[in-house]
């Protein structure tokens, strides 16, 4: 999840509506039997490349986001205990007081046990965003797909829907398309990672109640991205 999707309507920080919203969305497929992992970004409070824009640091804008993360997990975590649901926070920055460590087979165990798991801090590394973070934790943990919440945005378009209104929906496209077309829809490491392992990504509009669940009970909705042309 985007952390700009946490905003709600407003420009910057936490929208309380939207954490229960969230938080209610992921309840409902956790009582599916779904294992689920969550990677949250930090827009919604810092960005490393606009910062470096300003002569800023790279590596200690990025860092800076890394922070931004773990605020919005934390936020998400109390609105998912909130929610009845049990929930691991882990860490890929060092911070117990917190969070745990972000250990994979520690992680994997929480997921067996039924427990939704919130990784923070990005990969730990500048230079990486949090799609990138999200196509690693996917891949060391085994998961079936990783699926993308969009805000407002429904799929993949190649172009953007929101300053072109003739953009065209891809309702599927393989890994290879999407990265030779330079489509905005994540970074392209991330695409490259899903694509060597064959990792499918469904980019979906989570604002859009009961869209989350369909994904998991296998019905169409939103963009498919797979390694099959089919």
């Amino acid at each position: 999840m985007s952390g700009e999707s946490f905003k709600g309507d407003g420009d910057f920080g936490l929208d309380a509506d939207t954490l229960q919203y969230v938080s209610h969305q992921l309840k409902e497929i956790v009582e599916m039997g779904t294992e689920v992992g969550v990677v949250v970004g930090g827009g919604n409070f810092w960005r490393g490349a606009d910062y470096e824009q300003t002569g800023m640091d790279r590596s200690t804008a990025d860092f800076a986001g890394m922070l931004a993360t773990i605020m919005n997990a934390l936020a998400l975590q109390d609105a998912l205990e909130r929610a009845g649901v049990t929930v691991r926070t882990q860490s890929a920055i060092s911070m117990p007081s917190v969070a745990e460590p972000y250990i994979r087979r520690r992680a994997v165990r929480h997921l067996e046990k039924g427990r939704v798991v919130i990784f923070a801090g990005g990969t730990g590394n500048p230079f990486m965003t949090t799609d990138t973070a999200a196509a690693l934790r996917a891949l060391e943990i085994g998961a079936t797909a990783m699926i993308m919440a969009k805000n407002g945005i429904d799929g993949v378009y190649d172009s953007d829907p929101k300053k072109n209104p003739s953009a065209k929906k891809y309702e599927h496209i393989t890994h290879y398309e999407a990265l030779s077309q330079r489509l905005g829809a994540l970074d392209s490491t991330a695409l490259s990672l899903c694509m060597d392992n064959a990792l499918p990504i469904v980019v979906f509009d989570i604002f859009k109640p009961g869209n989350l669940a369909s994904i998991l009970s296998g019905e169409h909705v939103g963009t498919l991205i797979s390694a099959e042309a089919e």
